[in-house]
């Protein structure tokens, strides 16, 4: 059997023919998992090595793309890169080029352990130096991302459970390189809780892998909130999820919605403790007001009393008592009730048989006039006649 003759090329078209074989062949997008190696930017690209334990292949962010990252790699970082193949065929070079990357599970969870064993000696994460929630809080502020899903449940939240709480949103990026715009604006909000009246602050971030909760697990963010003059509530991501600033919450919800639910009481169960509330409310201030309109009545009289017109009334019926009085007293009245005065001759007035002879001439005085009489018998009271032997 004769051998096929071996296909020939030139340089430049056996390239060709390399580039063609990989454009049918590979996926024009694909995500490569990798540990990043001596990044540079060249010219306004970022260069990179893209490694694992045993190869390595080049890989470049275009200047173009570079600034739409959310994600810098420093040395030793590992990524999931979104890219595509590209191949110079003039050069037969073959690289990755970088569409969006962002850290591995394993990278982030290393920055999250190194973060935590810096502040863990600090004593920022111990239990003692949480602070209790408010009770029933007359202003909250929600730092989370607008809009969003979060968002949304939260405030609905809020409103069904505690509509009687105001709600201050302060939007903020939730993932990505924002960690420093995350605590710019929870310091600035710090800054005026006493002026805004805010008793508490939830952050709060919506589910997601736990690479893009990253930016939770910063040192900067740590020491804001540990900072921060009111408690701090966090939410971010799912159940399972931890970050840096939930260790450093004074209260860790399992979501944004749970946030909400651990600050604000539910006025449905606060009904039957409001209405008995309101109830001994009513009896109080109807005691008091019954108590005020006695104490009014009571001053009322007392007014009445000291006015000039009751005082000169009292006078007069005080006057009329005594003229009464005096004049059931008077020797006047006792005469006309038939009763007579006797006075002796010299005018003295007669007390008592003693003082009276047979005789004696005696002058009676009766209540129309006065009469002179001679004595012509003295008898006293048990019987006995004075003159008589």
């Amino acid at each position: 059997m004769a051998e096929l003759p071996l296909p020939r090329y030139s340089v430049t078209s056996l390239n060709r023919a390399v580039a063609s074989l990989l454009e049918r062949g590979f996926a024009p997008r694909f995500l490569l998992d990798a540990t990043v190696s001596r990044p540079q930017v060249r010219k306004g690209h970022l260069w990179m090595e893209l490694v694992d334990e045993s190869a390595s292949i080049s890989g470049v962010v275009w200047s173009s793309q570079l600034a739409k990252l959310s994600f810098q790699p420093a040395e030793g970082d590992g990524v999931v890169v979104v890219g595509k193949l590209n191949f110079w065929a003039t050069r037969a070079n073959l690289c990755v080029q970088i569409l969006d990357l962002r850290p591995s599970l394993s990278s982030v969870l290393r920055r999250f352990e190194r973060v935590r064993d810096r502040l863990a000696p600090e004593g920022l994460f111990d239990a003692s130096r949480k602070r209790p929630l408010p009770d029933t809080p007359a202003c909250i502020a929600l730092l989370t991302s607008v809009p969003s899903s979060a968002l949304a449940d939260m405030l609905r939240t809020a409103a069904e459970r505690w509509p009687a709480t105001r709600v201050l949103v302060v939007p903020i990026p939730v993932q990505g390189n924002a960690e420093e715009q995350i605590a710019t604006a929870l310091e600035r909000l710090c800054a005026r809780v006493g002026t805004l009246g805010v008793e508490a602050i939830v952050l709060a971030r919506g589910g997601g892998n736990r690479e893009d909760l990253a930016v939770f697990d910063g040192e900067q963010l740590a020491r804001c909130i540990a900072a921060a003059p009111v408690p701090v509530v966090s939410g971010i991501g799912h159940e399972d999820d931890t970050t840096i600033a939930d260790l450093v919450a004074d209260y860790r919800a399992a979501t944004p919605t749970a946030a909400l639910v651990a600050l604000l009481p539910d006025r449905r169960q606060a009904a039957p403790a409001l209405q008995q509330l309101r109830r001994h409310l009513a009896q109080v201030v109807g005691l008091r007001l019954q108590a005020e309109r006695q104490q009014l009545g009571r001053r009322l009289e007392r007014l009445a009393l000291l006015h000039p017109r009751g005082q000169l009334e009292r006078r007069r019926q005080d006057l009329e008592r005594s003229r009464v009085l005096l004049q059931a007293l008077s020797p006047q009245h006792a005469l006309e009730r038939g009763f007579s005065l006797v006075r002796t001759a010299d005018g003295g007035l007669v007390r008592s048989t003693a003082q009276l002879h047979p005789g004696d001439s005696v002058l009676l005085t009766l209540a129309d006039g006065r009469a002179e009489a001679v004595v012509a018998q003295v008898e006293t009271t048990s019987g006995k006649r004075l003159g008589q032997s």
